[in-house]
């Protein structure tokens, strides 16, 4: 897909960070929009930083209520009329040990990234199945291609969605579907603020790894960058990115290295 204009692009976890800043990139790009979240007046603000406002549509939603996703699936769809790109960006992350987290913690973090998601692009496939076109998008992680302290459920979470939309990836094919999975690298948005403790608490403090990452601004502009080039797979980010190289090739070193890292 060369161009966004007049594309019907709809994004979830659009009330601050990633979602805020990919919405106001594909607003630039003449793009209609569907922005989700739970909270409204967030979106709303999000709105407002669009380049066009009538070309904007709001639909709050909540990832953990499963059951209700399919009816907001079709409410979406009738929005514009269509739909051609879904980007799964909503999500939450955890900091706390796994001998110390309650596996209500675990659930959660599972419920919200992996299932939520996954049953909203489920919902969705139908329309771009019939249509023989559509693109899908999911924000990953660096920690989807590897284990970090502090956040085990959270990087299981990202690693399940690798196995899910790789596979998806080579169903739809035929079917003119794009499935791009983007890893981002620490990004300066509120994610450790809102992170799920062990207790599953709000950490309500950034991380200096967070507070120095990419400006999401710029992450928006490289993520669409990736989804017109229908890439498979992208990942963004600073010298974190050299971690996955490091895995890959030297699996030794990389233990060794991580976990000594200071990773909040």
């Amino acid at each position: 897909m060369n161009s966004y204009n007049n594309k019907i692009v709809w994004i979830t976890g659009a009330s601050s960070g990633i979602g805020r800043a990919l919405a106001i990139e594909f607003s630039k790009q003449g793009a209609f929009l569907i922005l989700s979240a739970r909270n409204n007046e967030a979106l709303i603000e999000t709105r407002s930083l669009c380049v066009d406002h009538k070309n904007v549509k709001l639909l709050p939603l909540d990832l953990q209520e499963i059951d209700k996703l399919e009816g907001i699936t079709k409410e979406a769809i009738s929005l514009f009329g269509g739909l051609d790109v879904l980007i799964n960006n909503g999500g939450i992350s955890q900091r706390g040990l796994a001998t110390e987290t309650s596996i209500e913690v675990d659930r959660k973090i599972f419920e919200i990234n992996y299932f939520g998601t996954i049953v909203l692009t489920k919902a969705v496939l139908p329309y771009f199945v019939e249509n023989k076109k559509g693109q899908i998008a999911v924000t990953s992680s660096v920690v989807g291609k590897f284990g970090s302290p502090v956040r085990t459920a959270y990087a299981a979470s990202k690693h399940a969605l690798h196995g899910f939309y790789d596979s998806l990836r080579a169903e739809v094919h035929s079917y003119n579907i794009g499935v791009t999975i983007i890893c981002p690298g620490p990004i300066n948005t509120a994610i450790s603020e809102n992170a799920l403790t062990a207790s599953g608490e709000k950490q309500n403090k950034k991380d200096d790894a967070i507070a120095s990452g990419m400006n999401p601004d710029v992450l928006a502009k490289k993520y669409i960058k990736a989804l017109k080039k229908n890439k498979r797979e992208a990942w963004i980010g600073k010298k974190e990115v050299f971690a996955i190289y490091v895995k890959r090739f030297f699996p030794g070193l990389f233990a060794r290295i991580i976990r000594n890292v200071k990773v909040t």
